[in-house]
């Protein structure tokens, strides 16, 4: 299939079919693990309806909007065009279909979530392959290049692992590894894909968003080093008798994103923009909390009573780092690809609404301030397995998350 475009913009259609589906998987999501309070609060998390809410919150939500951020990003930050966007509409309704048909099998009978686990791979395996195609095309490949590559390779090794687990849950086959495939599935999947994803196009992104220039790059390939080798010994961790390999791991995971949190400080102070929008303080707040998460897990593996902070940890990992930062940047994004969508030609002809006008950012402060309370209050009632402030953070929660898409919607009706 050749590709459909010979320029490096992509389709805007194409993105925004990836992120509106995934602001109302969010919204599902939440509703699910709010009919799950009381299993929830007590530490209770392999159940049926929470893995069903917990994939339709990453793979419906976190992993479709990076998807689609991908499809507009790529062809910014390699200055080449999406392989084919043809391609591309038929990979989002496959994986679409399969996230659907997982998350509904996992809720009702998780036993027979192989075949939509299949269909989710088919369209996982269809985006890789438009990724490649396209980096392909790249003429001289970055240390970007290597962090989205990487993170591309981490998102198939958690699609068949989850596969796996699958599979070992149908068959009864591989008990004695089940554990160890799971933990590696999650950390495959949370510090793998999301957080290298995330940390290749900060690379791209803080210094535009912030004006920067003239700073160094050379700390990037210690990021790079330092968090893959930590990936690594971890993954080695989960299958290994020597418990020292699991405090290794995660000192070297903690380093690497040190050393990132680090460099963004220090391109943030080449910027030549004074004052920084709203949605992109938040999104650099979510390296700190980020940061703080990494410390915390290596300290904590040095106490008895650690498998009892897990569930906490991986919970504040995914929304107050991973989440708050796709948050933080779309907030930027959207409202820039639907004025470029909608006004760009525009300009000097007719009378045009400002780029600042295509969102609230009045309501960008204290919606995300309170999300951020909410979640660590939430955090908290897993500690002390109170459902009654699970209920109602999560009641919280679930308001916020219905706000937060509807301001980005609304963008569209600008």
């Amino acid at each position: 299939m050749p590709p459909q475009n010979l320029g490096t913009e992509t389709n805007i259609k194409l993105p925004f079919s990836f992120i509106i589906f995934s602001l109302a998987a969010l919204v599902g999501s939440q509703l699910l693990l709010l009919a799950q309070g009381q299993m929830m609060s007590s530490g209770v998390f392999r159940i049926p309806a929470i893995w069903s809410a917990a994939h339709l919150l990453v793979l419906g939500w976190a992993l479709m909007v990076a998807m689609g951020a991908m499809y507009q990003l790529v062809p910014v930050a390699f200055l080449t065009s999406i392989w084919s966007e043809k391609f591309g509409f038929m990979q989002f309704f496959i994986t679409a279909a399969g996230i659907i048909s997982f998350a509904a099998t996992l809720f009702w009978a998780p036993s027979q979530a192989l075949i939509p686990g299949i269909l989710t791979l088919l369209g996982i395996v269809m985006f890789l392959f438009q990724m490649l195609m396209t980096l392909k095309k790249q003429t001289k490949p970055t240390i970007l290049t290597a962090f989205v590559g990487t993170a591309l390779i981490c998102l198939f090794l958690t699609i068949g692992l989850g596969i796996t687990l699958v599979y070992c849950l149908q068959s009864g086959a591989g008990a004695n590894y089940y554990q160890s495939i799971f933990k590696s599935h999650l950390v495959m999947g949370l510090t793998g894909w999301f957080t290298l994803l995330i940390f290749g196009f900060s690379y791209k992104m803080v210094p535009m968003f912030a004006l920067s220039h003239g700073f160094p790059m050379a700390h990037a390939k210690y990021v790079y080093g330092f968090y893959t080798a930590g990936l690594i010994v971890t993954l080695i961790s989960f299958f290994s008798i020597q418990t020292g390999l699991l405090k290794m791991g995660f000192f070297l995971l903690l380093v690497g994103f040190s050393i990132f949190s680090w460099h963004i400080s220090i391109i943030i102070k080449k910027r030549l923009k004074k004052k920084l929008d709203k949605p992109f303080s938040f999104a650099l707040a979510a390296i700190g909390f980020g940061n703080i998460i990494h410390l915390a897990a290596f300290i904590g593996l040095w106490f008895n009573n650690f498998t009892s902070l897990i569930g906490p940890l991986v919970y504040c990992y995914l929304l107050l780092w991973i989440i708050l930062s796709i948050v933080g940047y779309l907030y930027k994004i959207v409202p820039f690809l639907w004025w470029t969508y909608k006004y760009s030609q525009e300009i000097g002809k007719t009378k045009v609404p400002a780029l600042k006008d295509m969102m609230n950012e009045k309501l960008i402060v204290p919606v995300l301030s309170l999300f951020i309370i909410t979640v660590l209050a939430i955090s908290c009632a897993f500690i002390i397995q109170s459902a009654s402030l699970f209920q109602i953070g999560q009641w919280m929660l679930s308001a916020i998350f219905i706000v937060i898409a509807s301001s980005i919607i609304s963008i569209l009706k600008k």
